[in-house]
């Protein structure tokens, strides 16, 4: 299991380090295979927050500051509470929302739609709590919240970049909570977290790079085609 856990942990990171999500998405239905989703949830929580802090120091100088402190600023306090809630309860029918969401944005977003669209004043800061809360909830909030920043004129650094910083406000949010609620069994999954931990940062260094690669009028489908795919693993699963 450690083998397969540490090659889709460098898959997951190298895919967020070009689509500004993926760890969570990937890792957590994983590695809920063998420990149950809430404590898969904690434990990819804490290889998720390095790898999505090194990612935001390679890419820093392309954030959208003002992106990140209105959607950014809901999407942690949304995190906050959506984290609360899994350490009250799992709902399966929340789940399956949840992948019929990330099917939905996916088809937008490929079909071009996404495009037509732009995102201003309250529904910014509503959006964000709503991807917040998701992720907070399931332990997947990557993919809602690049959904919903598709609807923003961001290029692809900028994109990617802002995607992470927003990711890092929400794992400085909710990992104390999960900590709190779960810090009894990390020793028993130590192993687990420092292989993904390594994983992931392989990825991330592998991503960069890649990145860089990928020509602007591709990586819009590209992002669009992961959140579709992911939502397809996310209801397979249920």
């Amino acid at each position: 299991m450690l083998i397969i856990l540490a090659l889709v942990s460098i898959i997951a990171g190298t895919i967020a380090s070009v689509a500004g999500f993926g760890i969570g998405s990937l890792l957590t239905p994983l590695f809920a295979l063998e420990q149950g989703i809430s404590i898969a949830v904690v434990g990819v929580a804490v290889a998720h927050f390095i790898g999505t802090a090194l990612r935001l120091f390679l890419l820093r100088k392309s954030i959208n500051k003002q992106v990140l402190l209105t959607f950014g600023l809901t999407s942690a306090a949304g995190g906050i509470i959506g984290a609360f809630l899994h350490n009250i309860f799992q709902n399966t029918v929340l789940t399956i929302v949840f992948g019929c969401l990330l099917l939905l944005t996916g088809i937008s977003g490929l079909t071009g739609l996404s495009e037509k669209v732009r995102f201003r004043g309250a529904i910014v800061w509503l959006l964000g709590g709503i991807s917040g809360l998701f992720g907070g909830l399931v332990g997947n909030q990557g993919s809602i919240r690049s959904g919903a920043l598709l609807g923003f004129n961001l290029d692809k650094d900028q994109f990617v970049s802002t995607a992470t910083g927003i990711a890092l406000m929400v794992d400085i949010a909710r990992l104390p909570v999960y900590l709190a609620g779960q810090w009894g069994i990390l020793g028993s999954i130590r192993e687990s977290i420092l292989v993904m931990t390594i994983g992931v940062i392989t990825g991330t260094i592998a991503g960069r790079r890649l990145l860089e690669k990928i020509p602007d009028n591709i990586f819009k489908k590209a992002v669009s085609a992961v959140i579709f795919l992911i939502g397809i693993l996310i209801l397979v699963r249920h």
